[in-house]
């Protein structure tokens, strides 16, 4: 049996180095394992690092990069192909995507660093998931934060990364040294277990003053502030009693920040207004278009009412109410509906007809609205129903309807 070869992890030894030479130590289909590699694997909710293969006669895309799922023992880590496939043994050259490795630094360390803003708040405000794909970056937490406390741990974070040098500091301890570390969450990890420190190098009393402290295997920026701005872009419930975080960091937060202002700058301008004044004059725009939808709504309602008074009327009789009134309304929208039956006049039936089917049915006292048009309708093969004395429904027959209507009404 021959024993797959461990790929050396340059990533720890020197994160800052893209590119490297290796072997080619085996191949499976679009994947090579390389006896070296600067490329990171996918794990602890960061992305796999991407970039370019090429080696005497070929070139590929790497497009993933993972340890080996069957047996993660084993130390082998696994990079899939876009293009050609060296042969076992050939020497390539790697070269890591700059950016792309950059952005999800800036992303993981932003979680770090926003993690204990929150937990310095409020301990009860424990990390329960984290999620770093994309550029908009969760965190899901216990304690049930409120936006307000979301505000508060932004506002804490960017006073301190806009003034303290925090710096980062990997180290490598056993499972018994942890004690000696502030870890704002317990690890699950024996043996010897790697510590991401951002710390205050000069501290108090010229002490290094950790910041935060982790057991992770991820990549992070040198420096907290490399991370900054960290903008948390809104909360939400989920389930589990947890609430979600979503946040941009380091460049893509920037850039999010100058599209969101570029924006309302727009939008003010339509306003004539500036940026700061938006919120003012959209304040005044939602009180006037309040007190328009008012004062319409009110002219619809006088409206139709007068539209029902002057209406032929029907007298019809029924077996147990005597003579009753009927007033038919046909209106041009459905969305009056609700308007018309509020205008029903006292003392008689309103049966109104609308686009698309759609009907509402007024009675006075006696007679069940809900119950009436709920019968007539399943005649029609529609469906509707409602109050005493207001009700909607739809139908696909209204001609059907409104016969089986009239005879319903005889037998009230």
């Amino acid at each position: 049996m021959i024993l797959p070869i461990p790929t050396q992890p340059l990533y720890y030894t020197d994160p800052a180095q893209l590119t490297f030479m290796a072997l080619v130590t085996q191949a499976e289909g679009q994947r090579v394992a390389l006896s070296a590699t600067a490329f990171y694997p996918e794990g602890g909710g960061q992305n796999a690092d991407v970039g370019d293969l090429t080696w005497a006669g070929g070139e590929a895309q790497i497009t993933d990069t993972q340890k080996d799922r069957a047996d993660r023992e084993s130390g082998v880590i696994w990079h899939t192909l876009n293009g050609d496939v060296p042969e076992v043994g050939a020497a390539v050259r790697g070269v890591v995507d700059a950016a792309s490795r950059w952005h999800n630094m800036q992303r993981h360390s932003g979680e770090h660093l926003l993690a204990q803003a929150f937990f310095r708040l409020d301990p009860r405000f424990a990390v329960a998931a984290v999620g770093m794909r994309n550029a908009e970056c969760t965190i899901d937490l216990e304690g049930q934060p409120a936006e307000a406390d979301a505000r508060a741990a932004e506002m804490l974070l960017r006073e301190t990364l806009g003034r303290t040098p925090i710096k980062l500091r990997t180290v490598e301890v056993l499972e018994a040294e942890l004690a000696r570390y502030p870890l704002r969450r317990t690890t699950k990890i024996t043996g010897t277990v790697r510590l991401v420190i951002f710390e205050d190098e000069a501290g108090s009393e010229g002490k290094p003053q950790f910041f935060d402290v982790s057991a992770c295997g991820g990549l992070h920026v040198p420096w907290a502030a490399m991370a900054g701005p960290v903008t948390v872009l809104r909360t939400e419930r989920i389930k589990g009693g947890l609430t979600r975080v979503v946040f941009v960091a380091g460049e893509a937060a920037a850039e999010r920040l100058g599209d969101m202002y570029q924006a309302s700058r727009a939008l003010a301008a339509t306003l004539s207004a500036g940026p700061g004044d938006l919120t003012a004059r959209v304040e005044t725009l939602r009180r006037t278009a309040q007190t328009q939808a008012a004062r319409l709504a009110a002219a619809q309602t006088a409206l139709v009412g007068h539209e029902i008074v002057a209406l032929p009327t029907e007298c019809l009789p029924t077996e147990n109410l005597g003579d009753v009134t009927l007033r038919v309304l046909t209106l041009p929208d459905a969305a009056l509906l609700p308007t018309a039956l509020s205008a029903a006049p006292e003392g008689a039936v309103l049966l109104i007809t609308a686009p698309g089917g759609r009907v509402g049915l007024g009675t006075p006292p006696g007679l069940h609205a809900g119950e009436l048009l709920r019968r007539v309708l399943a005649v029609s093969g529609g469906q509707g129903g409602g109050k005493p004395d207001a009700a909607q429904g739809q139908t696909p027959d209204l001609k059907g309807f409104l016969v089986a209507f009239k005879a319903a009404l005889a037998e009230a």
